[in-house]
């Protein structure tokens, strides 16, 4: 311990620390100073603990999130049976719908259903950590899904049990999307929650004063995760000037154990790297065992996704495998063929929508139709994006004398009042209609559904050499830009975004993003 050097502790006038902590009054502000940090941490503790204990009890957020969970995940299970039996024997009218089939049917509901949630509860689709971010929730309910029906089928072969099978093609498609349909919304609450600070993980961040000031940044940003800076400890050189901007009250190594031991903090998250390498890490490991407190380790392999990442563990020399992102063969098949495949279906039922919003185009200002505009593909290929055209014809003449009202991220120009914004097109880019003719790119081979964003030509001549890597596959109608700000993006943040993708892009992936743009679309943020 001796190895890792702390800094002096700040003033607590800051964020509260603790859950349900409330800033110090003024009066508390004048009152004789304390002699060390650790003094007065304990007193707040004191001062919370008397607090709750003259509350009456009740469960954490977290309890109450599983309970919830529960409860929905067996309103589904139930509900989905229910229905198939009445959909298979009710409305068939079938002769197999007598007393005894019922009672026989009833048993086997009841069996699927327990097995269905113990395999939910096995499959730990309700581990806190996973609920409400990523797709690692969904995934586990569809495998426990799976395992249920794999299980019954097996049973149903060894004892020659007779299943209708109407009754199990209702059954498992009603159940898999009614659970995922409550797990959606209980997400979308969650979300809500933590957006006004509420349901989130108090969390002391450890390390460096740089690594520590770039975690809190992202915690604040991805709220969604769930961790909430509560504290920071600075080991290794002295604070950097940014970390003062944290406004977080500051715990010495020597007093973090302790004070996570005496307060409601349930995480400590080590920021990159500490003084005295794995062992002090080991050592913290041992100090915070048994206080119901997270020990989170944040990864410095940036912009890799989980995925990549495949621990190996051999005695002494534990081995970390990154996956290196690959740009052709099998997925990059079938990421084509899905391509395709949801092009042509889009178009084909998006037709009326297309044509009428092409008769609007044309009735709503004189010009063509479509806007033509080449851009820069997948291995600084050219080709012509097709875009409706949203502005008046003469919008390029006119971009010099805007220059100056420029609201862009420094590379491109962005405006949102643009006067050269057309009534119709201004409704059509807030929806994002206006890159519907872009399909017909996607099915020629041009773009792809999701991908980075299209650059101009004059934009990849400016590029720095990391960036030309947002090149390596092909541009899409949307990507991790869109569902992530859209115009109110950064140049940096954007370029981030695209070459993240670049990197981790799976198919998985791509459905999530689908989705997710399809949220972005509808809440227009971000959209001029």
């Amino acid at each position: 311990m001796n190895a890792v050097a702390t800094t002096r502790a700040t003033s607590l006038r800051a964020e509260p620390m603790f859950e349900g902590v409330r800033p110090l009054s003024s009066q508390a502000e004048t009152a004789p100073r304390v002699s060390s940090p650790a003094d007065l941490l304990r007193e707040r503790a004191a001062a919370v603990g008397q607090r709750v204990a003259a509350q009456p009890r009740r469960l954490g957020w977290r309890k109450r999130l599983i309970v919830a969970l529960t409860v929905t995940d067996a309103a589904a299970v139930v509900g989905s049976l229910l229905v198939a039996q009445f959909v298979r024997f009710r409305t068939s009218g079938l002769a197999a719908a007598t007393p005894q089939s019922d009672v026989a049917y009833l048993s086997l509901c009841a069996a699927i259903a327990v097995v269905w949630l113990v395999s939910l509860s096995a499959a730990r689709s309700r581990m806190i950590r996973n609920i409400g971010t990523g797709t690692v929730e969904y995934q586990r309910v569809v495998n426990a899904t799976l395992i249920t029906f794999g299980i019954l089928a097996v049973v149903a072969f060894l004892l020659q049990v007779d299943i209708a099978r109407g009754f199990l093609a209702v059954a498992l498609p009603l159940g898999l999307a009614l659970l995922l349909a409550g797990r959606v919304v209980w997400r979308y609450v969650l979300h809500s929650m933590r957006r006004v600070g509420r349901c989130t993980t108090g969390s002391i961040i450890v390390g460096r004063p740089d690594d520590v000031a770039r975690v809190v940044e992202e915690l604040r940003r991805q709220y969604r995760v769930g961790y909430r800076a509560i504290g920071t400890t600075f080991a290794g050189s002295a604070r950097a000037p940014q970390s003062r901007s944290m406004d977080l009250p500051t715990v010495e190594f020597t007093e973090l154990a302790a004070t996570s031991k005496r307060t409601r903090t349930r995480a400590v998250i080590v920021a990159g790297d500490l003084p005295g390498g794995s062992a002090t890490i080991r050592r913290l490991g041992w100090e915070l065992e048994n206080m119901n407190t997270e020990l989170i380790l944040v990864s410095r392999l940036t912009d890799v996704a989980g995925p990549r990442i495949h621990l190996r563990p051999i005695n002494g020399l534990p081995m970390v495998h990154v996956d290196l992102p690959q740009y052709s063969g099998f997925n990059h098949a079938v990421k084509r063929v899905f391509d395709i495949v949801t092009a042509g279906v889009a178009i084909v039922l998006l037709g009326p929508l297309i044509g009428g919003i092409a008769v609007g185009v044309r009735l709503s200002s004189p010009g063509p139709v479509l806007f033509r505009q080449v851009r820069v593909g997948v291995h600084g290929s050219r080709f012509t994006m097709l875009k409706f055209r949203s502005m008046v014809t003469d919008a390029e003449a006119r971009l010099r004398e805007l220059q100056d009202r420029d609201e862009g991220n420094g590379v491109l120009f962005k405006l949102k009042d643009d006067p050269r914004v057309t009534p119709f097109g201004r409704t059509l880019r807030r929806y994002s209609l206006d890159e519907l003719p872009q399909l017909w790119n996607v099915l020629i081979g041009d773009m792809s559904l999701v991908g980075p964003r299209p650059p101009l030509a004059s934009e990849v001549e400016r590029y720095e050499e990391d960036v030309n890597r947002r090149l390596l596959t092909k541009p899409g109608i949307t990507g991790l830009w869109q569902v992530s700000g859209r115009s109110n993006l950064s140049w940096e943040e954007s370029v981030k975004f695209d070459l993240y993708y670049v990197e981790n892009w799976s198919i998985t992936g791509d459905l999530v993003i689908l989705l997710k743009t399809v949220r972005a679309v509808l809440g227009s943020r971000g959209a001029y």
